[in-house]
């Protein structure tokens, strides 16, 4: 079914041109990055796909992924001299282009991020209008927006699991708006992504993150 879009979507976000795509979506991208992996990376490894390939640099897409990774919303004066911003704040980065990648959408970026001993791998997809696409977490598949109160949670996969977060997630009276899984295999590791309607408290989140199957759970708020 194809996507439905409002006029707000078509004026496209306020922002640092010079396009959404290039620049709002990218810089969105690297937001929901920094916010997945809670802090900012001491490195960053980022591939540019297809379209983006050949045009990162000419619109700024370059510029507007620091930013994000930096915390900067898409209209954030500093989007400009991200770089600079970059090496000031102890970033250090590594831009890769792949035009052929043809199993990825058009817009697609990787970013790999590095701090100390960890590490975190995503990739998403600028869908246009400042739209964007979470579609990889660490080789997991999923598929959210970041516009939506949103829950990631890193678990083994155990009988019932998706039915029990699902029931201490309604006792918070919140509706569920979609729900991703994917695991590596039948009692592996999974992924599980929670698009919800409202809030969930913080002592919520903390008794989900102490149960003995559940690894991290990370919970963002609608991305502006």
């Amino acid at each position: 079914m194809a996507e439905k879009s409002s006029i707000f979507d078509m004026i496209g976000p306020i922002m640092i041109g010079p396009s959404s795509s290039h620049t709002a979506g990218v810089a969105k991208i690297g937001r929901v990055a920094r916010r997945l992996f809670g802090e900012q990376p001491e490195r960053a490894a980022i591939t540019f796909y297809n379209s983006f390939a050949r045009t990162y640099e000419g619109h700024g897409s370059d510029r507007a992924v620091l930013a994000g990774l930096l915390n900067f919303t898409p209209d954030d004066d500093r989007l400009k001299d991200s770089h600079a911003h970059a090496e000031k704040k102890g970033l250090s980065y590594a831009f890769k282009a792949s035009a052929n990648a043809s199993a990825l959408h058009p817009n697609s970026i990787r970013i790999e991020m590095h701090k100390g001993d960890r590490k975190m791998e995503m990739l998403g997809v600028s869908r246009g209008g400042g739209l964007i696409s979470i579609v990889e977490i660490d080789k997991f598949t999923c598929n959210f927006t970041a516009e939506a109160y949103t829950l990631v949670i890193s678990a083994h996969d155990i009988h019932g699991s998706v039915a029990f977060i699902s029931s201490v997630i309604r006792h918070e009276n919140c509706n569920i708006g979609t729900l991703t899984v994917n695991r590596r295999g039948k009692n592996a590791d999974a992924r599980l992504v929670f698009e919800l309607d409202s809030g969930v408290r913080e002592l919520t989140r903390a008794y989900l993150e102490s149960l003995d199957w559940v690894d991290v759970v990370t919970y963002l708020e609608p991305m502006s």
